[in-house]
């Protein structure tokens, strides 16, 4: 904006399709042919186009002016302005929108319609390649066996027959029963207990003559046609130290074998009996001297035999009589009885 009285100068604009202005002609310089510089401007609108606060030119311009020497016909006026003014809006409405992502579909074409294809083909792949796998596993040789073999199984270890019945069970012949006693396994305990009472054993021992272990030619005899293999005998004193006793077993092949050394050693005379086995200690020292309990039973093809008495040996009365008889029972039970009994029920060893 100039000085007062002066006229507004030109703004340089050019169109896009307008033609440079002509030689020696300035943007702020009047034309060679017209109006001074500082004439003012009879008619006609601003050089650049528009009217005053942006007012449409077309409704502001008076008539047309005729073109001044050296200017072109379409510098006087610029009515096409507007309109590329309003055009503008149009193209950018004319823009696209950005496009919002898409869901995929397996119908688009492009690399992300293939991935199914892909997928499905890898899965394809895994199973016939775990099928081939598969195949190879069971057309393949079989394992080998380890070079280290298992130890062969021992005699004890055989399997044994099924259970006989009866009475005793296996234990009812060496047949179904042949595996020796051991001192371990009958009387394993040195302390033990029944019927509330308590008896310490003092010794212990295993005979292969099994004659040697008794008293009497009678007894003698029927062991060693039993087929008496061994004779186990323990010695036992009760909790007050006034009873002391042996308790014994033997190993013979058949039940009635057992049987008749049983009744051998129960007769009225009392010359056929188990020896005692004296201890070491200062009680069971005094087995075998004096009056005594003593008497046998049979369990299958065991014999049990007992000898039970007095401390100082002395005839005892018939209620002492009671008292030997079940201290003799108690020991027995606590020691023989379940060793049998586990034979009875399994042919071998506990």
């Amino acid at each position: 904006m100039g000085f007062p009285g002066e006229p507004p100068r030109r703004q340089p604009y050019v169109q896009p399709d307008a033609s440079p202005p002509a030689q020696g002609e300035h943007w702020f310089e009047p034309a060679s042919h017209g109006p001074t510089p500082h004439g003012p401007t009879p008619h006609g609108p601003t050089p650049h186009g528009r009217g005053p606060y942006g007012l449409d030119p077309t409704a502001a311009a008076g008539p047309p002016q005729s073109p001044r020497p050296g200017q072109h016909p379409e510098q006087l006026q610029q009515p096409a302005q507007p309109e590329r003014r309003a055009e503008q809006p149009e193209r950018r409405a004319a823009q696209p929108e950005q496009p919002r992502q898409a869901m995929w579909s397996p119908y688009d074409e492009g690399p992300r319609s293939r991935r199914p294809i892909f997928i499905a083909a890898g899965g394809l792949g895994v199973l016939v390649a775990g099928g081939i796998g598969l195949a190879m596993l069971a057309n393949s040789d079989p394992t080998p066996q380890s070079s280290t073999a298992s130890p062969p199984a021992r005699a004890s270890d055989a399997p044994i027959p099924s259970n006989p019945g009866g009475k005793f069970g296996f234990a009812a012949s060496r047949a179904t029963d042949s595996h020796p006693l051991r001192l371990k396994e009958v009387f394993k305990s040195r302390k033990v207990t029944f019927g509330g009472q308590s008896y310490l054993m003092t010794t212990s021992r295993l005979d292969k003559k099994c004659k040697d272990a008794v008293v009497g030619a009678k007894l003698q005899k029927a062991l060693t046609a039993g087929k008496c293999t061994q004779f186990l005998r323990a010695s036992f004193r009760d909790a007050s130290g006034k009873i002391i006793g042996t308790v014994g077993v033997a190993n013979l092949r058949t039940s009635a074998a057992a049987s008749k050394v049983a009744s051998v050693g129960a007769g009225k005379s009392r010359e056929e009996y188990l020896k005692a086995l004296p201890g070491k200690d200062k009680v069971t020292k005094f087995l075998g001297t004096g009056e005594a309990f003593a008497g046998g039973w049979s369990h299958g093809h065991y014999a049990v035999m007992v000898w039970f008495q007095y401390k100082d040996g002395h005839l005892p009365k018939k209620a002492e009589v009671k008292q030997l008889n079940q201290a003799a029972f108690g020991a027995t039970d606590a020691t023989v009885t379940p060793a049998l009994e586990s034979r009875s029920l399994t042919g071998k060893r506990p």
